[in-house]
């Protein structure tokens, strides 16, 4: 079991996570069913996933992630992915490693704009770019 603590911050209607370093597989889930849970309890509409201290991206980090999102949409939210690093996009790509539809942003200030303004925020990734 994991046993690392995860906070899931309400900010307004959306929940913010940020994902610890190098999460082991029990963390994911762990993480998955908080914020899902987390979600029915404040009726969020947007998710922003903090990944910018995590160093590895695994498959099952991103089946999860990918999976997690859908969850949140199929609930009425939307995803966004913010703060992936320059290592892990490159691992990730070379893995072939995709986030599905999920939205990215560079950092979480630009995932709050995109959520809060509904739009494309600007200056965001798309992860099918």
């Amino acid at each position: 079991m994991a046993s690392i603590e995860l906070s899931v911050v309400k900010i307004f209607d959306m929940l913010l996570v940020t994902v610890p370093p190098d999460p082991d597989d029990d963390t994911i889930s762990l993480l998955q069913d908080k914020v899902l849970h987390t979600m029915e309890t404040y009726e969020a509409k947007g998710l922003i996933l903090d990944i910018s201290t995590v160093m590895t991206f695994d498959s099952f980090f991103a089946r999860t992630i990918v999976e997690t999102a859908q969850m949140f949409k199929l609930m009425g939210g939307r995803t966004i992915i913010a703060g992936m690093q320059p290592d892990v996009a490159i691992t990730a790509t070379q893995l072939g490693l995709t986030l599905g539809n999920i939205q990215t942003a560079l950092d979480v200030d630009r995932a709050l704009k995109i959520l809060s303004n509904g739009g494309d925020g600007g200056n965001v990734h798309d992860s099918n770019a």
